[in-house]
């Protein structure tokens, strides 16, 4: 059980201190991703961003992911859900119009005019604050593998044990801090788990992006270990 957003972030960057001497960059997933890649960011001194992905939810069950879609025209169907639940053409075509509508409207809202990070030839670490049925990570790989990156590892504070195995064929490593064998949800592995506003992911994405500058403007010899984040209430 994590406290919020940031404690599983930091509990999660422990186990990703082996990947700071590759020059990470850090890719989250949002809007619950953002909160805890801050955190890992911070603790790698890496660069944050974002990577819109949208899940296309099933009829009448829109918390079940059939697939997604991801920036960059990427797409993700689970053929076999599709079939056995008898999803028709009509319904896909009607609900990604929706989510490619939504996702545009958040890449303006948490990018501006601000260029996505460069991943060519880089190690990525994507970042979401869970992972159940997978369907966003899986459309979110592929937006990134079209970007040739060096690899990609997908790290997340909890995950169902089925999931994450079966995307260990899609991204290089998998990450889970705690994979229960009892998952149901990601919400229930959380004490605080509201969810996070588009305000919040924009303020997260401009601290991180000040706090590398300033870090970076700094002499290594200057440079002091960094605090604790503070423990307070994070949505």
């Amino acid at each position: 059980m994590y406290e919020n957003r940031s404690d599983a972030g930091r509990k999660l960057a422990a186990r990703l201190q082996k990947y700071r001497d590759r020059s990470p960059l850090i890719i989250a997933l949002p809007r619950g991703g953002v909160p805890v890649a801050y955190e890992v960011a911070r603790a790698l001194g890496a660069p944050l961003d974002v990577l819109v992905a949208r899940k296309i939810g099933a009829p009448g069950q829109e918390e079940l992911g059939i697939g997604a879609i991801a920036q960059g025209g990427a797409i993700y169907l689970n053929t076999e859900l599709v079939r056995d639940l008898g999803v028709t053409r009509e319904y896909l075509d009607a609900v990604t119009r929706r989510e490619t509508a939504e996702m545009a409207r958040r890449i303006r809202a948490y990018r501006g005019n601000r260029p996505p990070l460069d991943v060519s030839g880089r190690t990525v670490i994507v970042v979401d604050d869970g992972l159940a049925t997978g369907a966003t990570t899986r459309a979110a790989v592929r937006a990134l593998r079209a970007q040739s990156p060096r690899e990609i590892i997908l790290a997340v504070p909890v995950c169902a044990p089925e999931s994450a195995l079966e995307l260990r064929a899609e991204y290089d490593e998998v990450i889970c801090a705690s994979a229960p064998q009892h998952f149901q949800a990601v919400g229930l592995w959380y004490e605080d788990f509201e969810q996070t506003t588009d305000e919040e992911v924009v303020s997260l994405l401009a601290r991180a992006e000040r706090e590398r500058a300033e870090a970076l403007a700094t002499p290594p010899e200057a440079r002091a270990p960094k605090a604790p984040h503070a423990r307070g209430r994070t949505p």
